[in-house]
């Protein structure tokens, strides 16, 4: 079974994708950069705040599929600069408690992002 899972409380895609898939009980969320669902817009201030906004646009997404963070297996996320990872990883830290499984690269980001985060959750 295979099910499109949207919120309007997470951004929409910026290309023909979407924002997760619920396939037999393992959510796969698409990479969510920190982009406001209201405005459309990255949000202002850096790592820090585009972190924050990175981990509501997840929550959203997790909720609307009947999860949370403590269902989250793994993650991957991306930088554009290593040098914010302490920043980056302090707020990180805060919300996926259970220590899923994680891989952390630099990369060049869509629409000048700092941050962006993939998750796979599980029930």
């Amino acid at each position: 079974m295979k099910k499109i899972i949207y919120t309007k409380s997470a951004p929409e895609p910026v290309g023909p994708y979407s924002q997760a898939i619920l396939a037999d009980n393992i959510l796969y969320c698409s990479g969510q950069i920190g982009i406001d669902p209201k405005t459309n817009k990255i949000v202002e201030g850096g790592v820090e705040e585009e972190t924050k906004q990175i981990l509501k646009n997840i929550e959203a997404l997790l909720n609307e599929a009947g999860f949370d963070f403590d269902d989250v297996v793994k993650t991957t996320c991306f930088l554009d600069d290593m040098n914010d990872f302490a920043k980056f990883n302090e707020l990180y830290a805060k919300k996926f408690i259970s220590n899923p499984a994680r891989s952390c690269v630099q990369a060049k980001l869509p629409k000048g992002a700092k941050a962006e985060i993939e998750i796979v959750a599980s029930k």
